[in-house]
């Protein structure tokens, strides 16, 4: 049945339809909101980097006009959204100069590159109000009772040009025929500065250059588990014998120190000198900010009985601090803090001025030592690597040691502050970040400060009834002529309390047919027979000399090699750690030597082999394993 509704009802002037007519429009807004998706914003990414190629972190990036911004990652990188599909923005970092109305384009390649701030350039006679932002006079006292005496330059030069880092070239130590040449003599490296300036690299998200990577330094950055010594010399000898993983024919063969850990309440009194490099170049957040948290930490450290004193160089050098007890940690704090970058790079006078004070406070027989934190970069004054290395070798006689910090990137001069630190009996760390310096002047402070032995050398002497051919890994620049070995006036390495010493050594067993030994005749008039002592299952014999900290003349030790070589799955954890570590550094140098190493074997030795871990320094070297793998790709 049909009821038809009253037509009055819906007639113009009803009420339904006047509440129709308003209601609609409003019904008709809602179901075209629903069906009808607002547009989307367009992503805009974009990468902020220096001139060096190196990433800028923590820039902020806004959007001009707007309150919109965001900030760069670890990387470089950053993302923002957009209504428009182009856009201007600005980047600011407090370490560079600004960048305004950029253009950034979604779907394009936005790679924008930040330059630092030019030095200040502050005349001579206030050059210590520019480093210290006070006045001062020369020979007058501040506040905390320091004592101003520049070094005076007639130079100032601009800041140095961008992405200058400089590397000295290597060459991979070949393997050696143990007929023609039976002796391999090297000094020993406690060094890490390679592999903490390789991490900066492939954390950046880049590849190292293949001369920033000595295999030594990453074998030796690691902690092992190697026992103390027991006897009266002031490290252990050890050595271990297993077959190579990435040349199966062929067996490593390490050859490891322990030196004697001594208790820092028991470590003799320090006479330490901060120099500390507040030129412009340092005017960077990794550089002066870094560098001024990591000598408060080693700070702490100080006892009552250690003394310090701070000198800083820029166009010219000044003492800042005088030599003061260790216990005074907020006056020297304080003078740490205060320092601010500026000038030129004043690095020869700086050094005089450093050992001049620590002469003059000398400590007999205790730790006199000038701590040089820099990027390196030499420009005034005695600025060459000749003079500077002539320099030190000079210095060292008055028995005041070197310990050398590298900070930053982009004019990073490596090969300048090993040499520094190789020639003034000393050792050299590059510090990029703070657990780095925690680790060096903290958790490592005796083996980074205290000397037990110096001018260590090795000579390994290889029987040729086992061993057909041999080859260093690593150790380039530290190789000597086997008569150096013997001769006491030659320098080499240090060793500090606590410190392990790692190398290895890939052998050709006898027998074994292999395109890295080139075919030589015979001798014509030298004896080749083996002697009948030499049959007894001996790989080689291991000879090592030292002298005391404050010695002249030698020590000689002697230990043999003998017994059958392992598989390297047995061998020891810190055997396969090490051999991992080379392998590593092997890939990252695109070695000829490397065999048959992958990124994924690498990653896979390290992993079974990475122990007990302390500080988790090993995973996170199984990480940069990772990420060179990535960036291979």
């Amino acid at each position: 049945m049909h009821f038809p509704l009253p037509v009055h009802l819906f007639s113009k002037n009803s009420t339904i339809m006047k509440k129709l007519y308003v209601i609609f429009p409003v019904l008709l807004t809602l179901v075209m909101a629903a069906f009808i998706a607002p547009p989307k914003p367009f992503v805009i990414k974009g990468f902020v980097g220096d001139y060096a190629g190196q990433p800028v972190a923590g820039a902020t990036i806004r959007v001009e006009g707007t309150l919109t911004s965001t900030r760069s990652d670890k990387n470089g990188f950053f993302s923002l959204e957009s209504r428009d599909s182009c856009i201007a923005i600005s980047i600011d970092h407090s370490g560079y100069v600004s960048l305004k109305n950029q253009n950034a384009c979604a779907g394009a390649d936005n790679r924008f590159k930040m330059m630092p701030p030019p030095p200040p350039k502050a005349e001579e006679e206030s050059l210590m109000e520019a480093i210290m932002s006070k006045p001062a006079q020369a020979m007058k006292k501040d506040k905390m009772g320091g004592i101003y005496q520049p070094y005076i330059s007639n130079h100032h030069e601009d800041a140095p040009a961008l992405n200058t880092e400089d590397y000295d070239v290597i060459v991979d130590n070949r393997f050696y025929a143990t007929t023609k040449e039976p002796l391999s003599t090297f000094s020993i490296d406690v060094d890490a500065a390679s592999y903490s300036n390789l991490r900066r690299f492939l954390n950046n998200g880049t590849l190292p250059p293949q001369d920033a990577v000595r295999i030594e330094e990453m074998i030796n950055y690691f902690t092992y588990d190697y026992p103390q010594p027991r006897g009266e010399h002031p490290f252990e000898t050890l050595t271990e014998i297993a077959s190579c993983p990435w040349q199966p024919q062929h067996h490593l063969l390490k050859v490891a120190l322990q030196g004697k850990k001594m208790p820092t309440e028991h470590l003799p009194a320090s006479n330490l000198v901060f120099l500390i490099d507040v030129s412009g170049s340092m005017d960077a957040p990794n550089k002066l900010p870094l560098l001024k948290s990591s000598f408060k930490l080693l700070a702490d450290q100080l006892r009552p009985r250690d003394k310090i004193a701070i000198v800083v160089y820029a166009g010219a050098a000044g003492l800042v601090l005088p030599s003061t007890p260790g216990n005074e940690k907020p006056r020297i704090k304080a003078a740490i803090d205060e320092l601010q970058a500026g000038g030129s790079t004043a690095g020869g006078a700086g050094i005089q001025l450093a050992y001049k004070v620590a002469r003059e406070h000398f400590v007999k027989g205790g730790n006199n030592r000038v701590i040089l934190a820099t990027d390196g970069d030499f420009n005034v004054g005695a600025s060459s690597d000749a003079e500077m290395v002539r320099l030190i070798e000079k210095e060292r006689e008055s028995g005041v040691f070197l310990t050398v910090l590298g900070f930053g990137m982009g004019n990073y001069k490596d090969n300048k502050m090993q040499q520094l630190a190789d020639k003034g009996n000393g050792n050299h760390a590059y510090i990029d970040n703070l657990s780095e310096a925690r680790k060096v002047l903290v958790s490592e402070f005796g083996g980074t400060l205290f000397t037990i032995a110096k001018d260590v050398k090795i000579q390994i002497e290889f029987n040729p009834e086992y061993v057909q051919g041999y080859r260093l890994l690593g150790y380039e620049n530290r190789v000597m002529a086997a008569e150096d070995f013997n001769d006491d006036k030659k320098d080499a390495g240090e060793l500090g309390s606590g410190h392990t010493v790692t190398a290895l050594y890939e052998i050709i067993p006898k027998g074994v047919k292999s395109p890295f030994l080139a075919h030589v005749d015979d001798l014509k008039y030298q004896q080749t027979d083996i002697k009948e002592s030499a049959k007894n299952k001996e790989w080689c014999t291991v000879k090592l000399r030292y002298k005391q900290p404050d010695g002249a003349e030698s020590r000689l030790l002697e230990q043999v090699v003998r017994g059958e070589s392992q598989r390297f799955d047995q061998a020891s954890v810190d055997f396969r750690w090490s051999a991992s570590v080379a392998a590593f550094g092997m890939l990252l140098r695109n070695s000829e030597y490397k065999g048959a190493a992958t990124y994924r074997d690498v990653i896979k030795w390290a992993q079974s082999a990475a122990g007990k871990d302390a500080g988790a320094y090993r995973a996170e070297c199984v990480r940069l394993m990772e990420n060179a793998a990535d960036l291979q790709r």
